[in-house]
């Protein structure tokens, strides 16, 4: 593309306005500064998380949460270097990332049953599945917001796309510890009465009608 020379002009309202130049950048280089700051916090914070998913397994017992931590650690891993890939070249990365797919059924258990009170462990003896599950869910929701938050600030379209695709796949995978969680009875879900769910859940109604802009540029009389 070639450059606009510096003292080029473009009309407004019939008058000549200096444009500025149009200036190409390489991929490498097409990185806005708030941006830089957000991917280090992104990537550092994923390294964290897999470092601790690594410390966890040493700790579980259940077959099953083991095989969630291990399917979950390794989509993690791929993001990461397919983000770490396009943060460094500012390209398209050399392979997607598959969706991660939960084995986990949407069957969720309602209402509160007794259960012992929770403290912290006072050994590590005392750490348990049950445990170790909430630290995991807590962790997935933290990066699936962290990449929410970061994402809007990326200035590269191609980075700003592999972050964007990956938050529902973390929002999946912190849906599934959930679901292990509730099987188990380590997340129980109170509910409502009935009446008053269909009240919250009716205190909104559709707008069947065209909304009526106003003119743009026409401040409504006052």
């Amino acid at each position: 593309m070639q450059q606009q020379p510096f003292n080029s002009f473009q009309k407004v309202n019939n008058v000549q306005m200096p444009q500025a130049p149009i200036q190409t950048v390489p991929p490498a280089a097409n990185h806005g500064g708030h941006e830089l700051f957000d991917m280090h916090e992104v990537l550092s914070g994923m390294i964290g998380v897999l470092d601790q998913f690594m410390i966890f397994r040493t700790f579980l017992k259940d077959p099953v949460l083991v095989d969630i931590l291990d399917r979950q650690y390794y989509f993690i891993l791929d993001h990461y270097n397919i983000a770490c890939e396009t943060f460094s070249t500012g390209t398209k990365p050399s392979h997607k990332a598959e969706p991660y797919m939960m084995k986990e059924t949407a069957n969720v258990t309602y209402g509160m049953k007794p259960s012992q009170p929770k403290k912290p462990n006072q050994s590590i003896a005392e750490v348990k599945d049950q445990g170790i599950s909430g630290h995991m869910l807590g962790l997935v929701k933290s990066l699936a917001s962290l990449l929410a938050t970061a994402t809007p600030e990326v200035t590269n379209p191609v980075l700003r796309r592999v972050l964007a695709d990956s938050i529902p796949d973390y929002i999946e995978m912190a849906y599934e510890i959930f679901l292990y969680q509730n099987k188990h009875q380590y997340y129980q879900v109170p509910q409502l009465p009935n009446q008053e769910m269909q009240t919250m859940t009716h205190g909104y109604a559709t707008m069947q009608n065209q909304p009526q802009f106003p003119p743009s540029g026409q401040p409504p009389m006052q």
